[in-house]
């Protein structure tokens, strides 16, 4: 008997559905239930929450009783880290457990939103610094104080004299609203024609440690200046001065930066914003990233990600229509400086009195040297310090004829208002010394990297920046220096691993005309030893000398010349 064509077996078997792309934890499409512990740790209790318990519980019976889900988690909304356990080389970094490499102490981040501190203010720092914190209070390259050496139980008195001038550590790590970079300059600068201060000093009362942003899928970098003092691409958003020919000056608005293992540069969303709306507009981006930013993976959980994916046309779309209700009007690009601005050394304000910016060496100082800089600054007639997001300080109002004297009395501390272009342009992270994710020292590395090069290479004539890190994670922006260097084991002389970089050359950001925003280059196998580091810096820096054309730039050397010479 016959068998029909319908009773056949088929020679393949039958097409699947296809299958439904894995979701990416965004709340907005329904997918709430968290995907990760760091999320689970938020879901179940707001880590704002955790500061009732450091004052009534972990204070009074001390480390040991911490939760550990409070301990690595929590604490950090309100700028807490535990530090790196002394003695414990780089090369245990990535095979310890959490509870192997932390201290019983903290490192301490205190905001201070658009760099402003006034004269109570930098006291309480500098007292904070020498009686709790071992005479530590680092400059951050995001107008942080950092301190380290911080006990549990002493946190309810450092948070209650800072918050009796004003400052916080509200938000001041963790995943939500971070420091808001500002111009150290605002309200001062000839240049200026509007202040953003006010959008600062809004954003900063309204929304930070409120509930509805205290729960982002990571951290969230604002920049608001009016001049290009700040590195605002390498933020989530920045708000950068414009004059527009019809409606006068307002804001140019930049979303998606940031750097670390998967750096990006932010991207123009082409909308110009007057002063008054900027904080609505900043929170609507926030709003953005807190219900489509992605939550699956940590290490896809930054805005820059959503930004890549959707592109400048659909964010600005949905930052309209879901969460403005209104349409943005377009707006030109801004003007850039004809040089990178930095503020270092003398420099008239608009009323006519002056401001003294001075650097540190890789943004390390003390509370002693801070409480002797308050000394200074009172003396001279100025109530008002700022820091800025390279690791230097300014101090404003100061009279024409008293400029040359702070600038003596501050080289006397060891803050200099005329340093040298390898003070100047230096900077470095924590490094190994607290932090529990380097690899590599770099704050002293830093130090005596200057001091070498101020030797040998005093009179060099020209801008070359060198930010130290002493892990991937960039935090001091090494993908966007002329000099990167990426903390990492290297191979050393005897064939043994020792502390070294990965040479990143000729990065830079968009601060002046002229100047093309890109990252490093880095050449097959460019590394160097740390002992070695200083002399691979003097010799670079030698061979650009001698080969550069006339007006030549560091970045557009290193395009041009051959491999060999970058070794």
């Amino acid at each position: 008997m016959a068998v029909t064509s319908t009773s056949a077996r088929p020679d393949t078997p039958p097409a699947r559905a296809p299958r439904r792309p894995r979701g990416e934890g965004q709340w907005a499409l329904g997918h709430r239930e968290p995907l990760n512990a760091n999320e689970r740790i938020k879901k179940d209790d707001d880590p704002l929450n955790v500061r009732a318990r450091i004052e009534t519980i972990y204070a009074h019976r001390g480390f040991a009783s911490i939760d550990p889900q409070d301990l690595r988690g929590r604490f950090r909304w309100w700028g807490l880290y535990t530090q790196r356990k002394a003695g414990i080389d780089g090369g245990r970094t990535a095979v310890l457990e959490p509870h192997e490499l932390e201290d019983e102490f903290f490192m301490l981040r205190v905001r201070v939103d658009g760099g402003e501190l006034s004269l109570a203010q930098l006291r309480v720092v500098a007292d904070i610094s020498r009686e709790f914190a071992r005479d530590t209070a680092d400059i951050t390259d995001r107008q942080n104080i950092q301190y380290h050496w911080i006990r549990v139980e002493d946190m309810p008195e450092i948070w209650r004299r800072l918050e009796s001038v004003g400052l916080q550590t509200t938000e001041a790590c963790g995943d939500c609203p971070r420091v808001v970079l500002g111009s150290p300059v605002a309200g001062v600068a000839e240049a200026e024609l509007v202040d953003p201060t006010p959008a600062v000093d809004e954003i900063v009362s309204r929304y930070v440690g409120d509930k509805q942003f205290s729960n982002l899928p990571r951290k969230f970098k604002t920049s608001i200046s009016w001049l290009v003092d700040t590195p605002y691409e390498a933020n989530d958003i920045a708000f950068l001065g414009v004059d527009h020919p019809e409606h006068g000056p307002g804001f140019d608005v930049w979303v998606g930066g940031g750097l670390s293992t998967n750096p990006m540069l932010a991207k123009r969303l082409g909308v110009w914003v007057p002063l008054a709306e900027v904080p609505d507009v900043w929170a609507g981006v926030v709003g953005i990233f807190r219900d489509y930013g992605y939550r699956r993976l940590r290490n896809r959980a930054r805005l820059k990600f959503l930004v890549a994916d959707w592109g400048v046309e659909k964010f600005r779309e949905v930052l309209e229509k879901e969460y403005l209700g209104r349409t943005l009007l377009d707006g030109p690009a801004p003007e850039l400086p004809s040089k990178p601005v930095d503020h270092i050394g003398v420099h008239r304000q608009r009323d006519g009195r002056h401001y003294v910016g001075a650097a540190p060496v890789v943004g390390r100082v003390s509370g002693t040297q801070l409480a002797r800089l308050a000394d200074l600054v009172e003396a001279h007639g100025s109530g008002r310090v700022r820091l800025t997001p390279y690791q230097k300080l300014l101090v404003l109002d100061v009279a024409p004829e008293r400029t040359e004297s702070l600038v003596d009395a501050l080289r006397g501390i060891g803050l200099e208002a005329r340093p040298s272009a390898w003070r100047r342009g230096t900077m470095a992270c924590t490094g190994i010394e607290f932090c529990k994710l380097a690899i590599v020292e770099t704050k002293r590395r830093g130090e005596e990297l200057v001091a070498r090069l101020e030797e040998r290479l005093r009179d060099f004539d020209a801008d070359i920046s060198i930010h130290l890190n002493g892990c991937p994670n960039a935090c001091a922006r090494t993908q966007v220096a002329d000099i990167g260097l990426k903390g990492q084991l290297v191979v050393g002389p005897d064939g043994r691993q020792v502390e070294g970089f990965q040479v990143h050359l000729g990065g830079g950001l968009g601060m002046a005309e002229g100047q093309t925003a890109g990252f490093g280059r880095k050449l097959r196998g460019l590394k160097t030893t740390a002992d070695e580091l200083p002399e691979y810096v003097e010799r670079l820096a030698r061979r650009y000398l001698a080969g550069r054309t006339d007006g030549e730039t560091f970045a557009n050397w290193v395009i041009r010349v051959d491999e060999e010479e970058l070794r």
